[in-house]
């Protein structure tokens, strides 16, 4: 199992990012959140088995058709406290 913390910069918001990427953390069967940041960016927290982690990375690094990625700083993180993937408000 493996469990990071992502903060996404670029053009991250406003691009439909979070569902995109809540859907594909689904599909790849990865926990965890994301939501938006008042600073611009985007903030996930994923876990999962390591090669679903990692395949749900490098899709973050294209995003969603309208996302332009600069940057994804990543930092070992906790696993989450329930299962499954959630959206959350805005911080």
């Amino acid at each position: 199992m493996k469990a990071t913390r992502l903060i996404i910069s670029g053009r991250v918001q406003g691009v439909g990012y979070g569902e995109w990427m809540a859907s594909v953390a689904e599909t790849l069967g990865v926990s965890g959140w994301v939501r938006n940041r008042h600073d611009g960016t985007v903030e996930a927290l994923v876990a999962g088995d390591t090669a679903a982690v990692e395949e749900l990375l490098q899709q973050c690094r294209r995003g969603p058709r309208l996302a332009l990625v600069n940057s994804i700083a990543e930092q070992p993180a906790e696993l989450p406290p329930y299962p499954g993937f959630r959206r959350l408000p805005t911080a």
